[in-house]
């Protein structure tokens, strides 16, 4: 991160503390650190402490310009190779959501064309207000990147999630960031997300509980890393990643040809899909009606997509397969990825908590034909892509 230039905006809540060891860290680094404070941050930090600690002078006025040959917003945003705001409250979340420029940070952020990332802290009942997360899910769709807040003891008594995330893990961030930036640069990346559903009749259906966040997670984190990425996707209630190509399907026949459509251009396909290992034989036009005790219903295979993409790939395309299970994971994962022709698993066990579908959170091991590559603790899925995708890019630059 030596020579890379971040701008570190620090609104006004008790959290405002641990921005000092944030930019402590980074300018430690080789980080040129610029400061922002909105006038509510000097009430928990002073300015002083922030200078003394970036050696670089704090920014809190939009009209102490100091500098008559530049516009100090203005420069400011120019300068950023990253924007950091941490903590980010519901006031500056709300402000930036709604292109509100009414102070020194908030006139430099409308300014900046640098990557955005916010980092929340508030009260546990501010940050599920549905006002607050509508503004937070209106900023992802605008490409911006949250690090999510931390769950425990709060300033204001409170215990859940609102604490700002650790300046360990706000640092740990920035480097893989900037480590991840171009990793698949120039790289055309494949991935399929979400479950797929078979139906039985206009009703009625059969699926799994596939949410599709670390397919999502892995899109976007590819699209940071550089790549060109075409996304998949089965029935999920997600926004599109920044910078992605969404293609929307729903039965398992069908994801099968979007992927056969475009694989021979991919470099990379990241089969992260729930996909349905049945259907029903019979699909009924009209509702079954409830007048029988029992019903059968006769089930048949679904088109194996990873067994059909490993048959097709190219010796220089990347094959990346995910697998799911209760028991016996390594054992099970690695004769998957050589019956299926893959070149790295990542697996996990969906029945230990924190593992399994529709959580934020995951815990896997990626294996290759040699055995075990890596195994990750339990971590944000946000992060958990970041990680395997550096993985990827490392293995097909042959590191």
């Amino acid at each position: 991160m030596h020579g890379k230039r971040i701008v570190i905006g620090i609104s006004g809540g008790i959290a405002a503390f641990k921005a000092a060891s944030i930019v402590s860290q980074l300018t430690q680094r080789g980080v040129d650190v610029r400061v922002i404070m909105t006038a509510s941050a000097t009430q928990f930090i002073t300015p002083l402490t922030l200078q003394t600690l970036s050696r670089n002078p704090v920014a809190v006025d939009t009209f102490d310009e100091k500098d008559p040959a530049v516009v100090q917003h203005i420069d400011l945003a120019d300068h950023a190779d990253l924007f950091i705001i941490a903590p980010a409250t519901a006031n500056v979340i709300g402000k930036i959501a709604h292109g509100i420029g009414d102070d020194m940070l908030t006139t430099t952020l409308l300014a900046t064309t640098a990557p955005v990332v916010i980092c929340p802290a508030m009260n546990v009942h501010m940050y599920d207000n549905p006002i607050v997360q509508e503004n937070i899910k209106r900023l992802r769709q605008l490409g911006m990147h949250f690090i999510e807040p931390a769950e425990g003891q709060l300033a204001c008594g409170y215990v859940g999630r609102g604490r700002l995330a650790e300046p360990e893990e706000i640092v740990a961030w920035v480097e893989r960031f900037f480590d991840g930036q171009s990793c698949l640069a120039g790289k055309k990346v494949l991935i399929t997300a979400g479950p797929t559903v078979e139906p039985l009749d206009p009703v009625r259906f059969f699926s799994n509980h596939s949410s599709g966040k670390m397919g999502f997670a892995l899109a976007e984190a590819a699209a940071l890393a550089g790549a060109d990425v075409t996304l998949i996707s089965g029935p999920v209630s997600l926004p599109t990643p920044p910078r992605v190509r969404r293609i929307d399907v729903v039965r398992a026949e069908e994801m099968l040809q979007a992927v056969l459509d475009v694989l021979p251009e991919m470099d990379v396909i990241i089969k992260a899909a729930a996909v349905a290992d049945y259907r029903p034989k019979q699909v009924f036009d009209q509702k079954l009606k409830k007048s029988q005790d029992e019903l059968t219903v006769v089930l048949e295979k679904t088109a194996d997509i990873a067994q059909e993409v490993g048959k097709r790939k190219a010796p220089h395309q990347l094959f990346v397969g995910f697998a799911a299970e209760t028991e016996e994971v390594e054992t099970y994962a690695r004769a998957k990825l050589e019956r299926k022709g893959m070149d790295l698993i990542v697996a996990n066990n969906v029945s230990v908590p924190g593992a399994g579908f529709g959580t934020d959170t995951n815990i896997v091991t990626v294996y290759d034909r040699n055995g075990r590559v890596k195994t990750f603790p339990k971590m944000l899925k946000k992060m958990l892509a970041k990680e395997l995708i550096s993985l990827i890019g490392d293995r097909l630059h042959g590191k």
